[in-house]
């Protein structure tokens, strides 16, 4: 079997182009898989990372939770309001009652709504607006 460089290169050539990790070409004869490792770092992005940085970023996750915690029920798209630039949810310092909403997360185009667990102040709200969360990922906690 004969390899056609210039498929491969072609291929190769969409992965940049279209930003893609993975791109399959088949034929009724032919199958052609080319993929790119995402988890290197290129020389410029090891230039751009300080030691600061890597400080900072180790100093977050280094943060203790404590409190209340009302975690995402879901993996999906948190949202601090029912749609933009309507009212938030909650905001720091405002008191809710057990079953209030805190936010939506949406999962696959449903909007689901997030119920506070218990009554508290909120003390903290840890994921921003539009972000993307994991199933039983912290955010919010009350006091």
């Amino acid at each position: 079997m004969k390899i056609d460089k210039k498929i491969i290169k072609e291929l190769t050539e969409y992965l940049d182009e279209f930003n893609l990790t993975e791109l399959e070409y088949t034929t009724k004869d032919t199958k052609i898989k080319v993929s790119k490792n995402n988890n290197t770092l290129n020389n410029q992005t090891l230039k751009n990372l300080s030691v600061d940085n890597l400080k900072r970023e180790s100093n977050v996750s280094a943060n203790v939770i404590s409190g209340i915690e009302v975690k995402s029920p879901i993996i999906g798209t948190a949202y601090h309001a029912p749609e933009p630039k309507a009212k938030k949810f909650v905001e720091v310092g405002k008191k809710i009652k057990k079953g209030d909403t805190v936010m939506i997360v949406e999962a696959m185009k449903t909007m689901n709504h997030v119920p506070s667990t218990s009554d508290g102040i909120v003390k903290e709200i840890l994921v921003a607006d539009g972000q993307p969360v994991e199933f039983g990922q912290v955010l919010i906690t009350l006091e």
